[in-house]
């Protein structure tokens, strides 16, 4: 079948409130956030063609995503807002030791997503389905849904790529490591974060953590450390990519920032993942510059000037 999409994203998007402190006293900003819907805004700004599905609220915030995703080029012909349903949100408080979350999302239209309600036309024409542990974590339901979308891209040869994504207010580590860990065996594409994948597996070592994931059968590991760069593993090669240093405002939406980047870059460079890593953290960088998830989220004309200025 001809690929269509570049990419399609699947799991629970929120509506944001951010703290910024103006004149002495903290406002809340709205914004958006949900970190699959924000890899996929990412990987449309970098020039994919990108769609994405979810259940969103039948209430105006669901019905601001669905103008979000109009404005980012984003094709959200398959979500749905069932009739009575409400969408998630969260609140961003910043303090001396970074940016803390405050959920609101229990019982949110994503979450009562099922099987049944995947659209298998559309993964079937996406090049790659980006899920992610939050995607599963929010629900039963949700969770059997993500596997049922893994499995349809599988028949489809659609490339599917995973974030950890670890959120322990959704689930114990027991029952997430499970699962986490079931869904990177049907993985092409493992991104996790340093400190997700040492609570997941219980290694210390950004190599070993690496070999595990590839050992599951991902073919591309994409391990995330903050300012020690990403360690980029496949079966032949590993590398550490160096981090571009900034001034960082707020890292709400980094590691999914890189998520969207490096997809996008790695289809249109070759399938290279090193340089897709390079490119990514140059991403994710500039996307620290800004409060909030999706805002601060650079174009690629802004990332390649980054990079032409620090060679």
């Amino acid at each position: 079948m001809n690929k269509q999409i570049d990419l399609v994203g699947f799991g629970e998007p929120l509506m944001e409130f951010s703290a910024v402190t103006r004149q002495s006293e903290a406002l809340y900003l709205p914004g958006h956030g949900g970190d699959t819907s924000n890899a996929t805004i990412a990987a449309a700004r970098q020039g994919a063609k990108t769609a994405y599905f979810t259940f969103m609220g039948d209430d105006a915030f669901g019905r601001d995503f669905l103008t979000l995703w109009a404005q980012e080029g984003v094709d959200h012909s398959a979500v749905q807002c069932p009739q009575g349903t409400r969408s998630g949100i969260y609140f961003i408080s910043h303090g001396p030791d970074g940016h803390e979350f405050s959920y609101f999302r229990a019982g949110s239209a994503a979450s009562l997503v099922t099987p049944a309600d995947v659209p298998e036309a559309l993964i079937a024409q996406a090049k790659i389905l980006h899920v992610s542990g939050i995607s599963q974590g929010i629900s039963l339901s949700a969770c059997d849904a993500v596997f049922a979308a893994m499995d349809l891209a599988q028949k489809h040869q659609t490339l599917i790529s995973y974030d950890t994504n670890l959120r322990l207010r959704l689930w114990p580590l027991d029952r997430a490591r499970a699962v986490i860990h079931a869904a990177l065996h049907k993985a092409d594409f493992a991104l996790p974060g340093l400190d997700d994948a040492q609570q997941l597996t219980g290694l210390q070592r950004p190599e070993d953590i690496c070999d595990l994931y590839l050992s599951f059968g991902c073919s591309v590991v994409a391990l995330t450390m903050g300012k020690n760069g990403t360690m980029v593993a496949t079966g032949k090669e590993r590398q550490i990519i160096p981090a571009h240093p900034v001034q960082a405002i707020d890292a709400t939406g980094a590691g999914d920032t890189f998520d969207g980047a490096f997809l996008a870059n790695w289809l249109v460079n070759g399938h290279d993942p090193f340089a897709a890593a390079n490119y990514a953290n140059a991403a994710a960088a500039l996307s620290t510059l800004g409060y909030g998830a999706v805002g601060p989220i650079p174009r690629q004309t802004e990332v390649m000037h980054f990079l032409q200025a620090g060679r």
